[in-house]
């Protein structure tokens, strides 16, 4: 670096502060303000502020370092003078600083507390240049910085007045440096330029490369002025804004619009329909593509496109080709495709899309789902299934509305974008297992879709059109009723679909699901046989349930045992029996619930309804001594519990006891299998029995069971669930059931191969049921 010895050895050297600035730089001239928060340049502020106010200021070369030394700051800086030093908060100190010459930091004498230093002062020697080259920098300088001045419009003109009166060169050309913006290095650059000329060239090129860059703006604006028609405002505008895009690279937008616009010529709707899309494809061509409402608007144009408005199926109204269909795909299940037969057939018939909404309600693994699959492929129709177990958000039926981030239309909507038309098969799978909370409740906006009188002009929040949902077809799926709300539930068909029977399931097995699993498994017919007692075994000893869920599972079991025999060479077939059914599926899981093998006083057979079909339970009651307490076990629900206490008080009225032997016995009344919650009102006349026994000591048929709620005055009502109930007596070897009289009409609807084999008796009263209950027939009155 040119030191200058000449000029310098004339000043006197000075000892003071030094001010290490980061990433900022000063020129000679300026008045500024700092806030300073580093502690060694507080230090040196107020080391300076004690003595006469001078410190030197210079540029660090690394802003990272925090203590720099002599080789981390530029050697050429600033004297300046502290005008004023204000503390403010956090511990941050605010100065006003003038800036009188350049300096040249010949040493840095210490680092702590504060940097102080030797510093020479540089004084400009203006007597190497002649006056008229002087005033002739200086005119062409000012007229420079006029003509910069008049291409930016945005500079500041707050210090035109006082370039106009500088006179001296050097101080003009730091005064115009001052008020042009330059990067950080260039500045520093021109502070350490010594050279009176040399910097006057420097700003002169800086002011003039700004100029070129503002006129070649203005080129730019011109040039789109004059493509443009200056009659037709909005061409205008649109055509600036697509010089910008070309000049940015951002001009896939009018592509899109394009691309809307053809699909929207194609589309099948009603023109109010019609005019909504092309206002919205109007209204995207005005957004940047670079906004997020862009996309925004985007994906709602995609969605409408997407919908099927008026795009239809044709529909195959063959009942003959329907009833085949199902025949193929389901064994059994006689009435309910007698009651889906009558439903497509009046569809046909009326030759519209309206439809009863059918709701199929049966145990788990019934077949539900599948038959619905059916009834699509039987009409070939597009098939769609929105699953509505846990469904807890309004949104997920209605759609979110735009306004929210990733807000996203409705199932329904999404459902009819999948299948391409307006009139597919949707099935609402598990609508029993909707619920609701502070989001909204689900199920009643199920209420519009599943109503043919509103499903007409369904709104979805995301879509805010109206959409036509009467032509679909809607199928649901339910465990239980008992968690659907009325409203839906009077909206829906009802069809019950029960528990397989024993032999139901061997045909199933036997028929579907064994060549299902070979094929799934990548077995073939002749490599693996299970023979039919061993299918039985199955069923009875390794499953328990209605449908036939856990039976294809078990016999997956089989066929993965049997791949891996094969694969490892210990046998080219398997067959299976009864005789080694326990080398793939282990020991046996369930026992059959037989009846018992005696009678015995106190323990009655009773029949109960589950989720997965029917069981027989045992109730049983003891006498005691004590103070006529009744004491209930067997976790039972507050129903079965007010059932028992019922049952109790008929038969100590019914026997009308001279002496006191309801007062001085307690009675234990427990239903085994403790750890298995049970309720419901079924199991009263089965306790009032067990409870007779106990008092009289008689003893009850092992070989009968019964069910029906009791009243106080010894009737019998009628209970629900009683094919499954028949079948768990039949599975259990029951010779006689006992059911209400009023559920005659349930029995004579079930199939021979239920009641088969079990004599059905009918009562109205309790008298009658001990009487077919109690072994010896005298009747205690």
């Amino acid at each position: 670096m040119r030191r200058m010895e000449n000029t310098m050895s004339e000043q006197q050297m000075k000892t003071m502060p030094i001010l290490a600035l980061r990433g900022m730089v000063v020129l000679p001239g300026m008045l500024i303000h700092l806030d300073i928060s580093r502690e060694i340049t507080k230090r040196a502020i107020e080391e300076a502020m004690a003595g006469d106010g001078t410190i030197f200021i210079t540029a660090q070369k690394d802003e990272q370092v925090e203590l720099p030394s002599f080789y981390d700051l530029h050697e050429i800086g600033v004297i300046a003078k502290i005008r004023q030093g204000v503390k403010l908060k956090d511990n941050v100190v605010r100065v006003m600083l003038s800036t009188k010459k350049r300096g040249n930091m010949l040493s840095v004498n210490q680092t702590k507390p504060f940097l102080m230093g030797d510093i020479m002062p540089y004084e400009q020697e203006l007597d190497t240049i002649g006056q008229a080259e002087q005033e002739a920098m200086c005119r062409n300088l000012k007229e420079i910085y006029n003509i910069y001045l008049n291409e930016n419009p945005r500079a500041g003109r707050s210090a035109l007045d006082k370039i106009r009166r500088t006179e001296n060169l050097d101080k003009l050309i730091d005064l115009v440096a001052m008020h042009i913006n330059m990067p950080y290095e260039k500045r520093q650059e021109l502070l350490e330029c010594l050279d009176l000329e040399r910097r006057y060239e420097i700003v002169s090129m800086l002011l003039m490369e700004e100029v070129n860059i503002f006129r070649i703006r203005e080129a730019y604006r011109n040039k789109v002025k004059e493509e443009v028609d200056k009659n037709q405002k909005e061409y205008f505008l649109r055509e600036q804004m697509k010089v910008i895009r070309d000049e940015l690279g951002d001009s896939d937008g009018e592509d899109y619009v394009e691309k809307y616009r053809e699909k929207l010529e194609q589309l099948q709707c009603s023109e109010e329909v019609r005019e909504e899309v092309a206002e919205e494809i109007n209204r995207l061509h005005g957004i940047p593509t670079s906004s997020s409402e862009h996309i925004v608007t985007r994906n709602y144009i995609e969605t409408l496109l997407a919908l099927p408005w008026d795009k239809m199926s044709e529909d195959k109204n063959d009942i003959h080709n329907a009833e085949t269909i199902l025949d193929e795909d389901h064994y059994g299940l006689k009435k309910v495709k007698e009651r889906i037969l009558e439903f497509l057939a009046v569809r046909a018939l009326t030759n519209k899309g309206e439809s009863p909404i059918v709701c199929l309600v049966g145990p788990p693994g019934t077949g539900k789902t599948s038959i619905a699959k059916s009834v699509a492929r039987a009409l070939e129709k597009k098939y769609i299934r929105i699953c509505l177990g846990g469904v807890r958000d309004e949104a997920e039926i209605r759609g979110h509305r735009r306004t929210y981030v990733g807000a996203m239309p409705g199932r329904f909507i999404d459902g009819l974008k999948k299948a391409g038309v307006k009139n597919p098969l949707i099935l609402l799978d598990e609508i029993d297992k909707v619920s609701s909370d502070y989001r909204g409740d689900t199920s009643s906006a199920l209420l519009e879709v599943l109503d043919p009188e509103q499903n007409r002009n369904f709104v979805d929040h995301y879509v805010e059109i109206p959409v036509d949902l009467s032509e679909a077809l809607f199928i649901c799926t339910a465990n239980s009723t008992d968690n659907i709300p009325r409203p839906l539930i009077d909206r829906m068909e009802m069809i019950s679909i029960a528990g397989y029977t024993e032999n139901e399931k061997f045909h199933i097995g036997k028929d579907y699901l064994i060549g299902k699993q070979l094929e799934k498994n990548g077995l073939k017919r002749r490599q693996l046989f299970i023979n039919d007692a061993a299918l039985r075994m199955i069923i009875t000893s390794y499953t328990k349930e209605a449908g036939v869920r856990e039976l294809e599972r078990q016999i997956g079991k089989i066929c993965r045992k049997t791949a891996k025999k094969i694969l490892e060479g210990e046998a080219e077939k398997v067959r299976v029996s009864t005789r080694n059914i326990t080398d793939f599926l282990g020991k046996k899981k369930y026992l059959p619930d037989e009846a018992n093998k005696k009678d015995d006083i106190g323990i009655v057979r009773g029949l109960a309804w589950t989720e997965v079909g029917g069981d027989t339970l045992e109730i049983e009651v003891n006498t005691m001594p004590g103070e006529g307490e009744l004491r209930i076990t067997g976790q039972l629900g507050d129903v079965m519990k007010e059932s028992a206490q019922i049952a109790l008080s008929c038969v100590r009225a019914m026997l009308d006891r001279e002496d006191d032997f309801f007062k001085e016995n307690d009675f234990h009344l427990h239903v085994p299998e403790g750890a298995v919650p049970k309720d419901g009102p079924s199991a009263g006349i089965t306790m009032a029995t067990a409870i007779y026994s106990a008092v009289t000591k008689r003893k009850v048929k092992c070989n009968t069971a019964m069910t029906g709620e009791i009243t106080l005055r010894g009737r019998v009502l009628p209970i629900g669930g009683l094919k499954e109930k028949l079948l768990a007596a039949k599975i259990a070897g029951i010779e006689t059931v006992l059911v209400p009289k009023a559920n005659r009409p349930d029995v004579e609807e079930l199939e021979t191969e239920i009641t088969e084999g079990i004599v059905i008796e009918y009562v109205e009263r309790l008298p009658e049921v001990l009487k077919h209950a109690i072994s010896d027939t005298e009747m205690r009155k």
